[in-house]
């Protein structure tokens, strides 16, 4: 399972979801606004913009704003696709040529809210969640290691540091390697902050596990 999910980690290109991807939040309203007209227009729109031969949107979700003659068009930018400078212009085209397609079909419009989220917030949250997880698992195994000192007469504690930090980095591994198979087949299954939320818990109720088990085989010794 390792092995798979270390390729799975290497190979296999993820399937990002909006928080760590570029993406855009247009907010048209209008008193002919139809929810229908936009998702089509802007199908229609997602469908003509490719690099490359693929589509440079992985998403598109479009929803009414209750009592407020409102709608929301959020489009998700894969940057695995190309650079974020491209991705930049883009967003431009999208938010031009759905625009323009509304105009025709409703007469008119306003836009009172643009919204546009770069790559570097994905990549931030990214590299906020590596951090958490290395901080984590070194915190642990210094703990087990300090836990562990004097045990055994004669025995450096670091072994048992080591072991605690292997065990929670394989779970860690698995359950990351696993889920990007999951979301490679199946779209619905984003790679998201959620997703990376789950991991974190997973690595919780292991280092719950480790020190449960760590304090067993401490007892033991002692006896």
């Amino acid at each position: 399972l390792v092995v798979i999910s270390l390729l799975a980690i290497f190979f296999v290109k993820p399937n990002l979801g909006i928080d760590l991807t570029g993406w855009v939040q247009l907010e048209y309203r209008c008193t002919a606004c139809s929810v229908d007209t936009v998702k089509t227009a802007a199908q229609k729109v997602q469908e003509g913009m490719t690099l490359s031969g693929v589509n440079v949107i992985n998403d598109i979700i479009v929803y009414e704003v209750t009592g407020q003659n409102a709608i929301v068009v959020e489009a998700w930018f894969s940057k695995t696709h190309t650079e974020e400078a491209a991705i930049e212009t883009q967003k431009t085209q999208f938010k031009d040529t759905l625009s323009s397609s509304l105009s025709i079909a409703w007469g008119g419009y306003t836009l009172p809210r643009h919204v546009n989220i770069g790559e570097s917030f994905g990549d931030y949250i990214k590299n906020s969640a590596y951090i958490t997880l290395i901080l984590a698992i070194l915190a642990i195994s210094l703990y087990i290691q300090y836990a562990f000192r004097g045990s055994i007469a004669g025995m450096a504690s670091w072994p048992f540091a080591v072991v605690t930090g292997a065990s929670l980095i394989h779970d860690v591994i698995i359950a990351v390697g696993l889920y990007i198979i999951i979301s490679h087949f199946f779209p619905e299954y984003k790679i998201d902050t959620f997703s990376l939320t789950a991991v974190l818990t997973v690595l919780w109720y292991s280092i719950n596990d480790t020190i449960v088990v760590m304090d067993r085989i401490r007892s033991n010794l002692h006896e």
